[in-house]
């Protein structure tokens, strides 16, 4: 539902903004989504013996360093609406509409082995083409066994199991028998 919410506040606060300012707006939100991170901010901004001038003001004050009038005037709207809770799904959102904006997006490589970086590499060039994107991706060790590779910004998941082509092998013998 936050989703929902912050999509139609990322596009209400792009409205006739350029992407240099949107990339502004978005490291802000980014750091105020990292103040959720802490316990005690929480209880501030959520607790209800706590003012709307008050919120509003803490709010403030973290996107004062930005000097945006558009921006301030964002902050105050969501705190009038009660929405603040919405802004970690709005930096994330931002991000989204900025990589598909720059055709940049973010991938992770999930494997049991260790890859090469010149694997790693050649992946993220390989995508990259096939995409027209330009692709980086991050090496993540964990218990898959085999390459799976996944880039949340273009919905793609791609892997390569060996359990998988394992069994798919002892099938294909099963049947040439």
């Amino acid at each position: 539902m936050e989703e929902l919410i912050a999509k139609r506040y990322v596009k209400a606060l792009k409205d006739g903004v350029d992407l240099a300012s949107i990339e502004a707006i978005s490291d802000v939100f980014s750091a105020l989504s990292d103040s959720f991170k802490d316990d005690k901010f929480i209880k501030i901004v959520t607790n209800p013996d706590v003012t709307i001038e008050d919120k509003s003001n803490i709010l403030l004050e973290a996107v004062k360093p930005a000097n945006s009038e558009k921006l301030n005037n964002f902050v105050k709207l969501l705190v009038e609406n009660k929405r603040i809770e919405v802004i970690p799904a709005i930096s994330v959102e931002l991000k989204k509409d900025i990589a598909n904006s720059t055709k940049t997006y973010e991938g992770t490589v999930f494997s049991d082995s260790e890859l090469d970086s010149k694997v790693i590499s050649d992946l993220s060039s390989g995508l990259s083409k096939k995409f027209d994107s330009t692709i980086t991706l991050n090496f993540v060790k964990n218990d898959f066994n085999g390459i799976k590779v996944a880039v949340d910004g273009l919905g793609v998941e791609i892997n390569f199991s060996k359990d998988r082509i394992d069994n798919q092998i002892i099938q294909h013998i099963i049947k040439a028998i």
